[in-house]
């Protein structure tokens, strides 16, 4: 079984609860409150995804997160990548910051590349606009998915 992390699948849940309503200011409590999540652990989160530049933080009594770009230029796959590192499903792919002891004489580690690029290639096509549905009204907030995920990243 393959699956993402915890971490990732909030990070995902978080950006996709902004882009629902990009221009608006949101605290990390409000969106902790709104999404379900530990405020703790929502706001790791978040200064993740700022430092990853996904996010603008805006400090002070009145501050709080924006997207910094568009939810349409914004793919799951720099989400992920924000939150837990480069997507690698084995230790021998590209990007993994794994080493694996049979990399040197493994038979699959091409193929391993084809099926890391492909799924690497499947997140990057997917914004956050398409996980909200871009012309739909403000929906309810969404609760995290782990339980139903099916991906694991390495890092």
């Amino acid at each position: 079984m393959i699956r993402i992390t915890k971490q990732a699948d909030y990070g995902i849940v978080l950006m996709t609860h902004l882009s629902r309503n990009p221009d608006k200011l949101h605290t990390a409590p409000e969106l902790a409150s709104q999404t379900q999540l530990p405020l703790p652990i929502a706001s790791k989160v978040l200064k993740l995804l700022a430092r990853a530049e996904l996010l603008n933080a805006h400090r002070g009594v009145k501050g709080g997160y924006t997207l910094a770009r568009t939810p349409k230029a914004i793919s799951v796959a720099e989400v992920i990548q924000a939150v837990e590192g480069p997507i690698a499903l084995t230790e021998c792919v590209e990007g993994s910051l794994s080493e694996c002891s049979m990399e040197s004489f493994c038979p699959l580690q091409d193929p391993w590349q084809l099926i890391n690029q492909a799924v690497h290639q499947a997140l990057s096509s997917i914004t956050l606009a398409q996980m909200v549905g871009s012309s739909s009204p403000l929906r309810p907030s969404t609760t995290p998915t782990t339980a139903g995920t099916s991906l694991h990243l390495v890092s």
